[in-house]
């Protein structure tokens, strides 16, 4: 993949990934100039379910179902360098009722977490004041825990 990319300066590397991001953005594929990895999870999620985003200021979900739950969407990019699957801070557990969990390059592995299972699997950051969530292998196998790879991986 390197190869194509090994003969470009930084600058030409880094306004290329400038505008890659403002056509994403123009697709409404994100919506923020931050890390897209969660975004792109947003997008993923509400595409695949038709879930209503909400505007970024809410505090503790991200989206919202025709059935009225709430959900809390966390995405993980997996990387060659680094493999953890420790998922963004949770800053409030009561604010949501699923957490949607998507792990990708490409998709690899989305699940609906119920908010009980959410509680019984984090731990609890002191000096972030938020909750660490990992979302291992073993989550898949938990009751009540929604394996949604291949609807994720129709979106994209």
């Amino acid at each position: 993949m390197g190869d194509e990319f090994e003969h470009r300066s930084t600058a030409e590397l880094l306004t290329m990934h400038a505008a890659i991001m403002e056509e994403l953005r123009s697709r409404r594929v994100l919506r923020s100039a931050n890390n897209p990895t969660g975004d792109l999870a947003e997008h993923l999620f509400c595409a695949a379910f038709g879930w209503h985003q909400v505007a970024n200021s809410v505090k503790g979900y991200d989206a919202t179902g025709d059935n009225g739950l709430r959900y809390q969407i966390k995405g993980r990019r997996n990387h060659r360098r680094n493999k953890s699957r420790q998922l963004s801070a949770i800053r409030d557990l009561d604010g949501f009722d699923v957490l949607a969990v998507v792990l990708f390059d490409r998709v690899t592995r989305a699940a609906l977490v119920p908010t009980a299972t959410v509680r019984r699997e984090t731990t609890y950051v002191e000096h972030t004041n938020s909750h660490k969530f990992m979302a291992r292998k073993r989550i898949w196998n938990i009751e009540g825990v929604l394996d949604v790879t291949d609807k994720l991986q129709g979106v994209v």
